[in-house]
């Protein structure tokens, strides 16, 4: 148990830092094609843009390897679909 909680915080840490480089790096970006600084408000709608980027593409790169790894994706029955020859099983 106490090896799954330190991945999880682990996995936590890597996506904050990934969003804070990220955010960081946006930010110079902006500053560097002429852009207006931006107001703390704009910092943090930023940062939680791409924290909750990262986040989601996290999530579902989790599920598909969930779904592959269980083998949900071998169970899907096509038989009602329109486009598909019924000769062929």
């Amino acid at each position: 148990m106490t090896s799954r909680l330190v991945r999880f915080f682990l996995a936590l840490l890597l996506a904050l830092l990934t969003a804070a480089a990220a955010t960081f790096g946006a930010a110079w970006l902006w500053r560097a094609i002429g852009g207006a600084p931006m107001s703390l408000h704009g910092w943090i709608a930023l940062g939680l843009g791409i924290l909750g980027s990262v986040a989601l593409a996290a999530g579902l790169m989790a599920l598909a390897f969930k779904s592959s790894r269980e083998g949900w994706d071998d169970r899907v029955d096509n038989s009602l679909d329109p486009g598909r020859d019924r000769g062929e099983d």
